[in-house]
């Protein structure tokens, strides 16, 4: 089959060309991918990939939609069926699994990361993580829910929800989650102020329904934000840049506020401002991915056409270093995916 693989850390280590077909282990089913699209995820396990156990070479991409080609015998699936992959082969008997809580599995998988991913003509996974595609999506928006959708899903309605009256502070909107988030924050009534360096992306935001645009590099944004909301600050922060915005972050939520965060694009390590976490008593939550119910929820809202995945553009798997390099210089302005029958 053809494929995205990576032989070695670095742009010259990804190769696109002839990679040895999937074989299913037991309880897996095997998909024909339509398409995938391309996450931070993907630049890290390019240019680094610590921290997580895989081996090289590998397929790399975490996302992906496609026709159900093969499954086990007494499978519910059958040949020809178009599904989404649910990224994420979680054991299903640990703790969290029994919870319900699949991405906190003790036991997990990832496609793209520690096992090969969907930038490929084929790939394996157990047949549990194949979900029917509903009605009214194609194949490329298809794709680009799994990751950045999921991840969005549970930012806002996770631990602690956002809620109609409230209102979020979502940093950097050009990227696919923070899309996403705005998105879902207009979908439920509450109030959404974004951020970005560039009036292009500010306006594309409004016209995905933004209340407030802030160019970060006129003023502070958390003095923007206290002028925005009479000195009260955000009910909630979505936070994946990391070390540039945590501080403004911190100074722009509400007293018993939260901010939620899923990456550090620009860096992990950013000042706690631990007075400020404990006087003010704001919480702090991580996020990354969903559970299978979260992305069900997901998927059943995308059915109904209230959430319409931004699709930035597509790439040819041959061009998918152009798509590499989009999202490395912060170009896009919402999902980028990558078509696997071009």
């Amino acid at each position: 089959m053809k494929a995205v693989v990576l032989e070695e850390r670095g742009e010259a280590g990804l190769r696109v060309g002839a990679f040895d077909d999937p074989r299913p282990r037991a309880g897996e089913a095997v998909m024909k991918v339509k398409a995938g699209a391309i996450n931070r995820i993907d630049l890290y396990m390019r240019d680094s990939g610590k921290g997580i156990t895989h081996e090289l070479p590998m397929v790399l991409g975490v996302d992906g939609a496609g026709e159900i080609v093969e499954a086990p015998k007494e499978s519910a699936l059958k040949s020809g069926d178009p599904v989404i992959l649910y990224p994420m082969a979680y054991c299903g008997r640990c703790p969290a699994c029994i919870r319900g809580d699949h991405p906190n599995c003790i036991r997990f998988d990832i496609c793209g990361e520690t096992r090969h991913g969907t930038f490929a003509e084929y790939i394996a996974m157990p047949e549990k993580c194949y979900v029917p595609m509903p009605d009214g999506l194609d194949w490329q928006a298809a794709a680009a829910l799994p990751v950045a959708y999921l991840t969005a899903w549970r930012m806002m309605f996770g631990k602690d929800p956002l809620r109609p009256f409230e209102t979020v502070l979502i940093m950097g909107v050009g990227g696919g989650v923070s899309a996403a988030c705005l998105q879902m924050a207009k979908m439920i009534g509450a109030t959404a102020i974004v951020t970005s360096s560039t009036g292009e992306k500010l306006k594309r935001a409004r016209q995905l329904g933004a209340d407030h645009g802030i160019n970060y590099r006129d003023d502070p944004v958390a003095r923007q934000v206290m002028e925005l909301t009479a000195g009260r600050g955000v009910d909630m922060v979505i936070d994946n840049v990391g070390e540039a915005s945590w501080k403004e972050s911190l100074r722009s939520v509400r007293a018993g506020g939260r901010i939620v965060t899923c990456g550090a694009t620009t860096g992990g390590h950013p000042s706690a401002d631990i007075q400020r976490l404990f006087a003010r008593q704001i919480a702090i939550y991580g996020s990354t991915l969903g559970s299978m119910d979260e992305f069900r929820q997901l998927l059943d809202v995308a059915a109904r056409g209230a959430i319409a995945p931004v699709i930035d553009q597509s790439f040819a798997m041959d061009d998918i270093a152009s798509g590499f390099g989009r999202m490395e210089r912060s170009e896009q302005r919402g999902k980028l995916v990558v078509d696997i029958t071009a």
